[in-house]
């Protein structure tokens, strides 16, 4: 058997195409859809992703800010700059890339934030809304999963889907989000033992361990959909995934490539929601 590779690439261009459309009508209304992001430091990889988060705004029209604070701020200052972004009318999405640095409470930094203005849906209230199933930000890596599936044609109501990882921001999510799809979930994580006994029942598999090559093709159901969340950085400098891409795409139906795979569809979803908060000002 040959997988089908799902093109994150090239799905995230025909969303954002969609999205575009709700934008232009947006300005056409005298409103800009505004995001603005914070960063605190100097972590390479935090500003690799807020530069493209800024890219990919400006290329659908969306306003943007970058708040580039360096790493000492006080917690106070840096909460003092959300209150500000809170009560801006022209931002409508709002963000604090993560990691913060250690001296600054990270849940803290989450709670106050707006929850009309948390895009990345992250404070307890859209936390709470996304179990109860009325999510207005869903988080925006396992809605880019979702909205993969979505688009292949792959089936979720009946199935049988494992998640292998329990983060709140991609493991947890996920799970819920194919419960409410009508998938029957089985939650893994890392240190579950036997693992290979639950994916290898799964017919939808969702991968987010940050444990790079951990799930390998003879842990696979043939013919499975495997979405592989995991982007990792071997010592040579290559970018994998927790999925043994090799051995698993002889066995899966539909496997996402890492890079390319799941990674373009976070920052577009992170748009949609930008989108939305602004569509509710109307």
């Amino acid at each position: 058997m040959t997988s089908r590779i799902i093109d994150g690439k090239a799905i995230a261009l025909e969303v954002r195409a969609e999205w575009k459309l709700r934008v232009d009508a947006l300005k056409a209304r005298g409103i800009t859809p505004g995001l603005a992001v914070i960063i605190v430091g100097e972590d390479a990889a935090s500003k690799v992703y807020v530069s493209n988060k800024v890219k990919a705004c400006a290329d659908m029209g969306i306003h943007s800010e970058r708040i580039s604070l360096p790493a000492n701020t006080p917690e106070a200052t840096l909460l003092e700059k959300i209150t500000e972004l809170n009560a801006a009318p022209h931002i409508h999405g709002l963000l604090v890339q993560l990691p913060v640095p250690k001296h600054i409470d990270g849940n803290k930094i989450l709670e106050a934030i707006a929850p009309h203005k948390d895009v990345d849906g992250f404070h307890q209230i859209n936390v709470g809304a996304l179990v109860s199933g009325h999510s207005k930000f869903p988080p925006c890596t396992p809605a880019g999963a979702m909205k993969l599936l979505e688009k292949c044609g792959i089936a979720i109501e009946g199935k049988h889907a494992v998640v292998v990882g329990r983060s709140n921001i991609v493991g947890k999510p996920m799970a819920l989000m194919l419960l409410h799809k009508n998938a029957t979930v089985t939650l893994c994580t890392s240190k579950t033992q036997n693992l290979a006994s639950h994916t290898r029942n799964a017919d939808i598999l969702v991968v987010a361990t940050g444990k790079p090559h951990m799930i390998t093709g003879d842990m696979i159901k043939p013919g499975a959909a495997v979405i592989d969340v995991g982007i990792n950085r071997l010592p040579d400098g290559k970018l994998v995934g927790d999925v043994d891409f090799e051995s698993a795409k002889k066995v899966a139906g539909w496997i996402t490539p890492v890079p390319g795979g799941v990674g373009p569809m976070t920052i577009t979803m992170l748009l949609a929601n930008t989108i939305q908060a602004a569509e509710r000002t109307l």
